[in-house]
């Protein structure tokens, strides 16, 4: 099973920043990355008025294209259907390919989960904590009883991550 670490915060804390700048980082480390990402917003990576978007707007239920330099497949999911299942998608990546899939977002699943926290979000911190979060980033110093990194250096993050993964 690949190691899976989630990055969990509210919106706007720079999550998607900070995984811009870690992936990076990481390949130069020799990690090979995957991605899953998770929205509250309606989704469509098709393009309108393309073949593979008008044939799944007929009523494809999977919807897979390939060219040589990439492939995607596009699931549709009941409306009734339960919110996706972290494990369940990580499931769908090559593992072959990768060392570590990093998460965005998920913050409710019992997943390995490193919290981004910022003062001014006016949240509490504790709200994001549970006995799977393994740090914090933080653009502020914290005393906690788990590793408090900087927000704003990701080579330590990415140095955390590199230490971390060896024992998951």
């Amino acid at each position: 099973m690949l190691p899976l670490i989630a990055f969990a915060a509210w919106s706007g804390t720079g999550k998607t920043t900070l995984l811009k700048q870690l992936i990076p980082l990481l390949k130069a480390r020799n990690i090979r990355c995957g991605l899953i990402k998770h929205t509250h917003h309606q989704m469509d990576i098709d393009t309108p008025g393309k073949d593979s978007y008008q044939l799944r707007k007929a009523g494809a239920d999977q919807v897979l294209v390939a060219s040589q330099q990439r492939w995607a497949l596009m699931t549709e999911t009941a409306d009734s259907q339960q919110p996706p299942d972290l494990h369940f998608l990580a499931s769908r990546l090559d593992a072959s390919l990768l060392d570590l899939v990093l998460v965005e977002g998920f913050k409710d699943e019992a997943v390995t989960k490193i919290v981004l926290w910022r003062q001014e979000s006016g949240r509490d911190l504790n709200e994001l904590l549970d006995q799977h979060v393994i740090a914090v980033a933080s653009d502020r110093p914290l005393s906690l009883h788990i590793p408090s990194l900087d927000l704003n250096q990701p080579e330590s993050i990415a140095d955390f991550i590199v230490s971390r993964i060896k024992t998951l």
